[in-house]
């Protein structure tokens, strides 16, 4: 339930954050798909969660 909560969160925050993100191309590198479905475009950042990943693992092992 930990990791629902978890996972939900950061989609909600990643979501919030991707016009400022695609500012520095994050959501249009290769690997991550765009789509618009019923009038709504949608984004699936597979490449970027990589990237951002291990930005993150990196940051929190210096520290």
């Amino acid at each position: 339930m930990k990791w629902f909560i978890a996972i939900a969160l950061a989609l909600f925050l990643f979501s919030g954050a991707m016009p400022l993100l695609r500012r520095f191309g994050i959501g249009r590198l290769p690997g991550d798909f765009q789509f618009s479905l019923f009038g709504r475009e949608w984004s699936i950042p597979l490449t970027s969660t990589i990237l951002l990943s291990l930005l993150a693992a990196l940051i929190a092992r210096l520290l």
